[in-house]
């Protein structure tokens, strides 16, 4: 007998509030193996320099060096 039927032979003999927590539980395993699943799924991480390349240059207009107004910051911390 395989485990399939002997798993469906012991839940007939269960009353219904009892089937409904053993179907509970399968699907609960379920989703704890699809949340694995997903977890696999994920790509490397990687720094946020090597996500933003691909952004670098493309705002036309602007100053090209964001330094380039050395009073912005003058007397900061100063009080």
């Amino acid at each position: 007998m395989s485990i399939i039927q002997t798993a469906t032979e012991k839940m007939r003999s269960l009353p219904p509030q009892q089937q409904q927590e053993v179907l509970d539980f399968i699907e609960f395993l379920q989703n704890k193996i699809a949340g694995q699943n997903t977890n696999q799924e994920h790509q490397e991480p990687i720094s946020f320099l090597s996500a933003a390349q691909q952004l670098a240059g493309c705002v036309d207009g602007g100053p090209g060096d964001l330094a380039t107004n050395k009073q912005y910051l003058e007397g900061l911390g100063s009080e």
